[in-house]
């Protein structure tokens, strides 16, 4: 019986993943995510759109990270991380945070853009969170994650938002803001 349940348990588990990562559209995307990531996630897709001048790989790369942000939400809430997982969980959100402080001093100190030490960030980033979900996430998941870090750690997309006379510090600056307001909200 308990096999059964088990059983019944990862269906229920998987389908959940499924489901939710189908809906992971604009409007669903703010059932679950607060005001705050909204505006961060739609200042993303603002800044990638006017990057890469293409509204479809914009919007590709915001559903990219909704979706792997409710997957990784749907893990945690059913406890199923590993205490070692865990463990990884807060390395990357250490790194994570760190990248985050990095971006906001780069945009509010000029001359203050060290690429290499994002591009650091970001990799370790994106090595603990495939660490973190490589036994839970399928491999289409696992290249959502991939192709996240790769766009935004991406040194021609970095050097191009961080130059001193850069056409996207506007967008930049309103991102900027949205981070802050995560770091004095503790989401960050």
């Amino acid at each position: 019986m308990n096999e059964g349940a088990f059983r019944a348990r990862d269906i229920g588990l998987r389908a959940q993943k499924k489901i939710l990562s189908r809906m992971a559209g604009k409007n669903v995307a703010r059932a679950f995510i607060d005001d705050n990531t909204a505006s961060l996630l739609d200042n993303l897709y603002r800044l990638a759109k006017q990057y890469t001048d293409n509204k479809k790989e914009a919007e590709k790369l915001v559903k990219n990270i909704i979706k792997v942000v409710i997957k990784l939400g749907v893990l945690y809430r059913n406890n199923q991380f590993s205490p070692d997982e865990l463990k990884q969980a807060d390395r990357f959100k250490n790194k994570f945070h760190k990248a985050g402080m990095a971006v906001i001093s780069f945009y509010e100190v000029d001359y203050s853009y060290d690429k290499n030490y994002l591009l650091s960030a970001l990799s370790e980033s994106q090595k603990s969170l495939r660490y973190i979900v490589e036994r839970h996430l399928t491999e289409k998941s696992l290249a959502r994650i991939d192709s996240i870090f790769t766009f935004f750690g991406n040194e021609h997309f970095l050097d191009a938002v961080f130059k001193t006379d850069s056409e996207y510090k506007e967008t930049l600056g309103r991102l900027v803001a949205d981070l802050n307001r995560a770091l004095d909200n503790g989401d960050l």
